[in-house]
């Protein structure tokens, strides 16, 4: 029901998707690699951000810049690179992406100044977007059902692996190089993906099945999703956590250092052990979503996260020890990884049609929510936690009062689903394709 009483009115019905493809291993691993380009661009540097930002005479608000610059540029890239993906294909799209971001991470690695490098992440970010989306809207052509949240739980776990190598790698890099050694080592996995893309991805969105027409058309699907209050609670939820992890991406490196007194490599141990709680909790939610229920795991993640940032607040106006910042932080970071298979599902199943542009707002609303919090936690100074408590617990806030919008309803697509010819009804028993366990 809308506010005003009247009934709430289901989405269109969807187009009919593509028949479920056999989905090798080497292409569901490929798949996976392609998760990684948001967080190896994001955590990859954070050890070296203090030392970069001494180096180029810059402040902790302007360097963090660098990290906002890629995560808007991640979010508009989404935006374009998902309708295109839709109306071109997966495959084209995904290697001009990847090889645009091998070359602007050289570009971040020869920045002069701190202008020159925040211009650059963002480039970088718009080119790392197209695999995140690819990704995504790729699964979606060839997986549904409960594999389908299984695919997208180990897109959460894959993506977790990456943020614990990242900072690792970042931390021992530091030993014998500088940050712009660290964006050439970007570059050159820039250049492994695209080999891996090269020789395993095949297009897996037939012509038969893209979308037509042009900027009007992609306008209508925009609408068509905006319509519907279930996309828009996973949209929101995503977006909200996200800014929880990004405020804590932009401001554990320095409150970690700097008040807590830990070296790269102590700070990298500390973010791996956080980033291993997402890997744990995002495998357990994509069993938990699949056998249980989705908005019910959904509302578990919440509140993870929820007491997670309540607190970090607590542990910056208490000036609690070490342990409890840490404690409070892989409760919040594992929380988000509970929350992401089932809101991704949540977004994305009913859209087989436009999966892409599904895909594309999930991931604006991601990195665009995320992209605004960062700066946010450097208004106090480097080393003050307020500003980054307030910022998490506000955002875990905002996404547990979202859940409402997620409720179950009956829609056109699950009515066609009940007598066998829905989403799920294509696919049988939940997709081809390995079942990643």
């Amino acid at each position: 029901m809308t506010a005003t009483g009247a009934p709430e009115q289901a989405p269109a019905p969807a187009a009919e998707p593509a028949p479920q493809q056999a989905v090798g291993r080497p292409l569901a691993i490929v798949l996976g690699l392609l998760t990684i380009f948001g967080p190896i661009s994001m955590d990859l540097y954070l050890p070296v951000l203090p030392a970069l930002t001494a180096e180029l005479g810059s402040t902790t608000s302007v360097a963090q810049l660098t990290i906002t610059a890629c995560l808007l540029g991640l979010a508009i890239g989404q935006v374009v690179a998902g309708p295109l993906s839709d109306r071109f294909g997966r495959r084209k799209p995904l290697l001009i992406g990847v090889i645009a971001y091998t070359v602007t991470s050289v570009l971040c690695a020869l920045s002069p100044t701190i202008e020159t490098l925040i211009l650059a992440r963002f480039v970088q970010g718009l080119a790392g977007a197209v695999g995140i989306v690819i990704a995504q809207a790729a699964g979606r052509d060839v997986y549904s059902g409960g594999k389908l949240i299984r695919y997208y739980g180990r897109l959460t776990v894959l993506g977790g692996l990456a943020a614990i190598i990242g900072p690792v790698i970042g931390g021992q890099l530091a030993t014998f190089t500088d940050w712009r050694g660290v964006f050439l080592f970007l570059a050159a996995v820039g250049v492994a993906i695209l080999v891996a893309s090269l020789l395993v991805f095949r297009e897996t969105l037939p012509k038969e099945h893209r979308i037509t027409g042009g900027l009007s058309h992609t306008l209508n699907d925009f609408r068509r999703l905006l319509a519907d209050r279930r996309f828009v609670g996973a949209v929101l939820i995503t977006g909200f956590t996200y800014s929880a992890i990004f405020a804590y991406l932009s401001g554990a490196t320095y409150i970690l250092q700097g008040m807590y007194g830990l070296s790269p490599q102590e700070y990298s141990l500390a973010f791996g052990l956080n980033s291993l709680g997402f890997v744990i909790f995002g495998f357990i939610s994509g069993r938990l979503a699949e056998h249980w229920s989705e908005r019910g795991t959904l509302a578990a993640g919440l509140a993870m996260a929820l007491a997670g940032a309540l607190g970090l607040l607590a542990t910056a106006l208490l000036h609690l020890p070490l342990i409890a910042i840490v404690l409070s932080l892989f409760t919040m970071v594992s929380g988000v990884a509970v929350t992401s298979p089932p809101a991704t599902s949540l977004a994305l199943k009913d859209y087989p049609d436009i999966a892409g542009t599904a895909s594309s707002l999930l991931g604006l609303a991601r990195f665009a929510f995320g992209g605004l919090a960062a700066p946010l936690v450097g208004i106090g100074g480097a080393n003050d936690p307020v500003p980054f408590g307030i910022v998490a617990a506000a955002a875990a806030a905002a996404a547990a009062l979202c859940l409402g919008l997620v409720g179950r309803r009956r829609t056109a697509s699950s009515a066609v689903s009940n007598t066998g010819g829905g989403v799920d009804g294509l696919a049988g028993a939940g997709g081809a394709g390995p079942d990643w366990r």
